[in-house]
């Protein structure tokens, strides 16, 4: 936002953060999981979360550990909240007594009110194959959202695979490619830098 306009570094946005509340104790068949009193039952678990993206200071640049850190605390404080667990309540009360499609339309009228979407996904340890080809890896994205950008994580034996999709023609990919490439060069060298030298043996 700064790099297009520095009197956007001010502007407030919301990011809307997924979180999936199924009950994961290992693998689950469809059989087991139809069933009426089934402890992870089928059908998307999640629940979320509004987290506003905090502002970024000349001191979080010349510290940016402390800025991620703050930022980590803060979603991390938001999702031990009761919040979450109302959030999935109430979800969940709106699918049984008014349908699917009440629920969807709630939930996009809660996406229209933030400007980004982040989500992840624990993916399988083991390879998968489609029609006995092997799947070296795979992302995921949420589709025809009403925000401006959507950050999609999964994990695949082991290897984190992050998406990125933005609004057409109102976020300039490449710029974005370039600031995130920056951001992840300032934080490498901050981590390196405070990480101690291993002590002699």
């Amino acid at each position: 936002m700064q790099e297009v306009n520095n009197e956007q570094k001010n502007a407030d946005s919301t990011s809307l953060v997924l979180l999936n509340t199924r009950n994961i104790g290992g693998y689950k068949s469809v059989q087991e999981m139809v069933k009426t009193d089934a402890e992870s039952p089928w059908g998307n678990q999640f629940a979320f979360i509004h987290v506003s993206l905090p502002h970024l200071t000349e001191n979080d640049l010349t510290n940016p550990l402390n800025f991620a850190l703050k930022t980590q605390e803060t979603i991390m404080r938001k999702k031990n909240s009761a919040a979450v667990l109302l959030t999935g309540k109430l979800l969940d009360a709106v699918r049984r007594y008014r349908g699917p499609e009440v629920t969807a339309k709630y939930i996009h009228s809660t996406l229209k009110n933030t400007s980004m979407t982040v989500s992840n996904v624990i993916g399988p340890v083991e390879r998968m194959a489609l029609a006995n080809h092997p799947v070296k890896g795979l992302y995921f994205m949420v589709v025809g959202v009403p925000q401006n950008l959507t950050i999609t994580m999964v994990s695949y034996m082991g290897q984190l695979r992050i998406a990125v999709g933005t609004e057409n023609e109102l976020i300039d990919p490449l710029k974005y490619k370039s600031c995130v490439e920056n951001a992840f060069d300032i934080m490498f060298k901050a981590a390196t830098a405070a990480t101690p030298p291993p002590k002699n043996i």
